[in-house]
């Protein structure tokens, strides 16, 4: 049994002993300090709270738990049911709440979830505020309320067609465009809460066909929920057999997106934030941001319409920060992860869809033949285990000495900018490990990027 508590929120396997796996008295305690730390920070009386959930299997426990410890905070709940991440996000806005809770472990398996905390802008916590969360669990300093200042539960289930309708309000999304166009599409929803806002979102897009894959909202995934090429061939080969003009597939959270070219090929996660900040920058010139592990296609697209592209850390919460410093009109991860500031400061399928439909309107071309537009990059993912004696800060430091004529980047690890590719070393927070990953023109570029990296490191242990 595993338990993960971190500033992005609370992770683990459902049942074992307290402390060992995310088990009700662990929810509790959690919730709870989450609850203490809104009343810390917010002077909004009443105290209100949005939960929302993924459609695993371990979710309905997991919510009734959640809205009882809340309501006996003394806070009233606004609970959505089954709800993608960022519509549970939308929704803390929507009701001009204190805060949320979504109970999701993104593209875990079935036998994990999680506990991801929002603040009253919809957002991620920063690193000091769930640090501080953290602190408040470790501690136990709580406080219910009395009788009488027990929290109230409504609930409403109205906010997956509230969240679609914010999208189709974008002055982007061309919905006349993409009925125009009249696309075949294919949707894998890993049987999570995509199953219900995706074909709905297509629907209200005008798309008249679309082949449905694992869209029941029942928990039970079909193959591992992480969209990676690997898990994706039952799609892949329907996309082969003609049945489809493009294939789109969402974790169960439904804040990644991947791409399937109409010849069943991938489209590329790292290229969903590409193609779709291409789009918003031919309409509206800006700036953008993705993390430093993301694909440099990113910046080359962006410089070619005259903004400029900046790096964050690694993580949700640090991109949005970056955006918002440099004032972004797009960005994300290129986990296929897209943060577009129009509609909110989360990562969005549902946007990233109906843009890149748009787009796809507009240019008439195949998806493959947009996918060649861009510039082709391949990365390359190693790790090197290291005993737990050894300093991985000063073996970071002693490899952005040996790299100093190149443009070293040190927010999150040390990331080397090479002309032809880069790579990044990034240390793990629980184990002797450096993960490195490095990004090339083609994959024999991008691993011997990797594997010099790794011989310098071998030189200095």
């Amino acid at each position: 049994m595993t338990l993960i508590k971190s500033i992005s929120g609370i992770r683990g396997t459902i049942g074992g002993k307290t402390g060992d796996g995310l088990n009700p008295l662990d929810i509790v305690k959690f919730t709870t300090a989450y609850a203490t730390w809104v009343k810390r920070h917010t002077q909004q009386r009443p105290l209100k709270v949005v939960v929302g959930r993924d459609a695993r299997i371990s979710g309905e426990m997991v919510n009734h738990v959640v809205i009882g410890t809340l309501l006996g905070m003394g806070f009233d709940v606004v609970n959505i049911g089954l709800a993608t991440t960022p519509t549970t996000e939308l929704a803390v806005t929507m009701e001009s709440a204190s805060g949320g809770i979504i109970l999701t472990a993104s593209h875990n398996p079935k036998q994990w979830n999680a506990l991801k905390l929002l603040n009253e802008k919809g957002e991620f916590l920063s690193a000091k505020d769930g640090e501080e969360v953290l602190q408040i669990a470790e501690s136990q300093d709580f406080e219910f309320a009395e009788v009488d200042e027990i929290g109230k539960l409504t609930e409403d289930f109205t906010y997956t067609q509230k969240h679609i309708e914010s999208v189709l309000a974008l002055d982007l999304v061309d919905v006349e465009a993409i009925y125009k166009a009249d696309f075949k599409v294919a949707v894998d929803c890993v049987n999570s809460v995509g199953g219900i806002a995706i074909p709905e979102l297509l629907s209200n897009l005008g798309i008249n066909s679309v082949e449905k894959l694992y869209c029941t909202p029942d928990g039970h995934f079909p193959h591992n929920p992480e969209p990676l090429p690997e898990h994706l061939t039952a799609i892949s080969d329907l996309l082969k057999s003609g049945k489809a003009d493009v294939g789109f597939v969402v974790d169960p959270d439904v804040d990644r997106l991947a791409i399937i070219c109409e010849d069943g090929s991938m489209f590329g996660e790292e290229y969903t934030l590409v193609s779709v900040a291409d789009y918003v920058l031919s309409n509206t010139p800006g700036n953008t941001v993705s993390n430093m592990s993301s694909t440099r296609a990113l910046r080359d697209v962006t410089q070619q319409h005259g903004g400029v592209y900046t790096a964050s850390a690694v993580g949700e919460v640090n991109v949005v920060t970056k955006m918002k410093e440099t004032n972004a009109v797009i960005g994300g991860e290129g986990n296929g992860g897209v943060i577009y500031t129009a509609s909110h400061y989360g990562r969005d399928a549902l946007v990233g869809i109906a843009l890149f439909l748009t787009h796809l309107a507009r240019t008439g071309k195949k998806v493959s033949e947009l996918r060649a537009t861009y510039p082709s990059y391949f990365m390359g993912k190693k790790r090197m285990d290291l005993t737990p004696d050894i300093n991985v800060d000063e073996v970071l430091a002693a490899i952005k000495a040996k790299y100093a004529q190149y443009d070293i980047n040190d927010i999150d690890g040390v990331k080397i900018d090479f002309p032809e590719g880069w790579v990044h070393l990034r240390k793990s927070n629980t184990e002797a490990i450096i993960r490195i990953y490095s990004e090339a023109k083609s994959p024999a570029e991008a691993d011997r990027l990797g594997e010099e990296i790794i011989a310098e490191i071998k030189k200095l242990i």
